[in-house]
């Protein structure tokens, strides 16, 4: 039986859609992450799952049993918010075993309880401090240990991380991942961060105007999207329009605007003669290609340089990761001759292309 199933979820305000005929199913143990971007109805969905919010239709149930119209307290949920909202007048273990105490666990068992949920998330020895006194992400530990302590069938998560740079956010991504694995709990995580998401979860759902357009594992998300909205929104793909002019089993030859490209076939449209084409970075090479452009934009951007390629008025982004030895051609460049530039990066100059990967994508909402 799934932790949590949604069927048919829909919300309204002032006879707009917010979220519209969503379903979802998230396994016991999983990493879920639903993402997408502003204002396209994740945490409406997230607040109705948690019982702050009444959905208009649909069914949401948790280990089985229909909670649709259970209030917040009675459904076995937790949620951590982007604000921690930690009480400044209580020590770290008095924060973690504040639901607990409300539920009227007695003593012995919440102190139980709390030392095992700070153990859990590495935060042992910390019960008697000021959450004052903690670091940003030692206070991030507290707010997950504080849900988790309770024992939740599914932890909702909505944004925790955005308050926290960037160095901090990978690290805590790292301590989620593990925390959620040894606890064995059901996480969904709600965020507008592909790259927090695409890194921590089994499984994750893109969310556009109300509805879920995609799911599934992030590399299945990342390398063969199944929408051009998809395609652009996780990573930096180039999109072509182009018609098929060849196949070959699931590959289709495709003349675009840069020129005829291969691409597998990995959606409904792949018979139709008018197509999309999702052209990844790192799938581009410089050199001994059949297309040709010129680059009009350089970046060097540490432990890869990037360029943006136009051919024939579409613009390809061309990606190059660089070794940690830096670039093996050391050729002066004009940009103050830099001898870690690559030549072949340079404003300008014209070159040619390999496209080694590209996938047919629909061209609507999916």
């Amino acid at each position: 039986m799934s932790a949590l199933a949604v069927e048919g979820l829909g919300k309204a305000f002032a006879g707009e859609h917010a979220v519209e005929d969503v379903s979802l199913t998230l396994e016991r143990g999983e990493f879920f992450s639903l993402i997408g971007p502003s204002g396209c109805g994740k945490t409406t969905t997230l607040r109705m799952l948690a019982g702050l919010l009444d959905p208009d239709s649909g069914t949401i149930r948790i280990d089985g049993t229909d909670v649709t119209d259970r209030p917040a307290r009675n459904r076995a949920t937790n949620m951590v918010f982007q604000d921690l909202v930690l009480f400044p007048h209580m020590t770290v273990a008095e924060n973690v075993a504040y639901g607990l105490a409300r539920s009227g666990v007695p003593k012995p068992e919440r102190q139980t309880r709390v030392a095992e949920a700070l153990d859990l998330v590495d935060l042992g020895g910390f019960g008697e401090r000021d959450p004052a006194d903690l670091s940003g992400g030692q206070r991030q530990r507290v707010a997950l240990a504080r849900a988790l302590v309770n024992d939740p069938e599914v932890l909702l998560l909505d944004e925790p991380l955005a308050s926290l740079d960037r160095a901090l956010r990978g690290e805590m991504q790292r301590e989620f991942r593990r925390i959620q694995r040894d606890s064995e709990t059901t996480f969904l995580y709600v965020t507008h961060d592909q790259e927090s998401a695409m890194s921590m979860s089994d499984r994750v759902a893109v969310m556009r105007a109300g509805g879920i357009v995609d799911r599934g594992p992030p590399r299945r998300l990342y390398s063969r999207p199944r929408t051009r909205f998809v395609a652009e929104f996780l990573g930096d793909a180039t999109v072509l329009d182009g018609e098929v002019v060849g196949r070959n089993g699931e590959t289709a030859v495709v003349e675009t605007q840069a020129g005829r490209v291969s691409a597998t076939s990995e959606t409904a449209n792949d018979h139709s003669d008018s197509v999309a084409v999702a052209i990844r970075p790192e799938a581009v090479t410089l050199g001994d290609g059949d297309l040709t452009g010129e680059v009009v934009d350089a970046a060097y951007k540490g432990f890869y340089e990037e360029a943006t390629v136009d051919c024939g008025g579409a613009r390809l982004t061309v990606r190059r990761e660089r070794s940690a030895g830096g670039s093996t051609v050391q050729e002066a460049s004009t940009d103050g001759g830099d001898p870690s530039r690559d030549r072949r990066f340079r404003v300008g100059k014209s070159v040619s292309l390999r496209v080694d990967r590209a996938v047919l994508v629909e061209d609507g909402d999916g």
